[in-house]
């Protein structure tokens, strides 16, 4: 694949030591850690290996992933691993995406208390789902689903919702049928909304008087519960976005969904336009408009750029992607086959081969010129353990 002539890593690269410099003790070491892994990936600084295709006697160099899950360069690959490993769990109904959004003055307090908002968007969101679905006025089954948290909107400020994919049915509550939904209609995204609202608040207000908010800067009145309460008070009389788009057209639509999707970071290197040392442009959405006059360039100052892309570095150890019900990893296998039996669809086996290796050149690499499959013929040490 060939390089795109701008990458985040150039900017990171040029900008980086400086910004560390001018950000001293407000950077945490996760943000750190994910600024030098993307500055060092695939450069001499990890290593990697010398390639040689035989029949051109051509030699080629091959430098290491950092596999940072936030790296632009490494998630496209680490995408199409992941998907394989999907393909087996897919069903032949009908899919539907809908799309969990916190209101802005939730998300300000999500910029400060990362994991334990995000945390209560997914199980909020799934319980809201699981919920509406096993009642009999709606479906009446039990949902497996998988849920994918996007933290960024197009100009890469702070906003939280999370994806969730749901084939378009469930299993009764014995277990020996399939519901289908309505053809075309999954669950009324109203009742949605409102369970959604109250279950989040009432968790977030719980975290609270546990004791596991921190507010700082201009949040700081809100460690007081009397504020926290009054500051929560109006959110329970508006609506919050919950968003059904239509059914996907079939299984593999899904797929080509999910690859968009799953390992999405808050800006890919396609999107960058220009860099000149201070400033840098990309192309975002503009929602607002329609059609193709939609995309339109962003310039921002290269600390800023820098900046807004810091902020959607997750917690460590934090999950963002998140499989519930009948698709929960330990039951999802079995759940599976007999779903499977009760439509009458064939099992699907999934893959037994190894995952590919993104620093294996072997499996990685083909000669641009022939196709033929290179060959290592050297071992470049890495100039660190790992980054930082």
């Amino acid at each position: 694949m060939m390089r795109p002539p701008l990458e985040v890593a150039d900017i990171l690269t040029d900008q980086g030591a400086a910004y560390r410099r001018a950000q001293a003790g407000h950077l945490s070491l996760n943000q750190l850690k994910v600024m030098s892994a993307i500055e060092q990936c695939r450069t001499e600084v990890l290593g990697g290996h010398r390639l040689r295709c035989e029949p051109c006697d051509d030699d080629l160099i091959a430098y290491n992933s950092c596999r940072n899950r936030h790296c632009p360069k490494c998630q496209s690959s680490a995408a199409k691993r992941w998907l394989a490993d999907r393909q087996a769990d897919l069903l032949e109904v009908e899919y539907y995406h809908l799309v969990f959004t916190l209101p802005a003055p939730i998300a300000e307090i999500a910029y400060q208390n990362k994991a334990v908002v995000y945390d209560l968007l997914f199980k909020a969101s799934a319980e809201t789902l699981r919920t509406i679905a096993a009642d009999p006025r709606h479906l009446g089954a039990k949902l497996g689903f998988t849920s994918v948290l996007h933290t960024w909107g197009s100009a890469m400020t702070h906003h939280p919702h999370l994806h969730c994919i749901v084939p378009g049915g469930g299993l009764s509550a014995d277990g020996q049928r399939w519901i289908p939904c309505k053809r075309g209609f999954f669950l009324p995204v109203r009742v949605l909304s409102r369970l959604f609202r109250r279950l989040f608040l009432e968790r977030l207000t719980q975290a609270h008087r546990d004791g596991r908010l921190n507010f700082y800067h201009q949040l700081t009145e809100l460690a007081d519960p009397e504020t926290f309460a009054k500051h929560l008070a109006p959110l329970y009389r508006i609506d919050w976005v919950v968003y059904a788009k239509r059914p996907f057209a079939g299984p593999q639509a899904v797929l080509a969904y999910l690859s968009r999707y799953t390992h999405r970071v808050a800006i890919a290197n396609s999107r960058l336009l220009d860099y000149d040392g201070d400033t840098v442009t990309f192309k975002y959405k503009d929602y607002r408009r329609k059609g193709r006059a939609r995309y339109r360039p962003m310039t921002l100052a290269s600390d800023e750029f820098i900046r807004r892309f810091l902020i959607h570095v997750l917690p460590s150890g934090f999950h963002r992607i998140r499989h519930y019900g009948l698709f929960a990893s330990h039951v999802r296998r079995d759940n599976l086959l007999q779903i499977r039996q009760l439509l009458n669809q064939p099992d699907v086996e999934g893959s037994d081969a190894e995952p590919a290796n993104d620093d294996d050149p072997n499996c990685a690499f083909v000669c641009r010129s022939c196709g033929t499959p290179m060959m290592i013929i050297a071992i470049l040490a890495p100039k660190t353990r790992a980054p930082p």
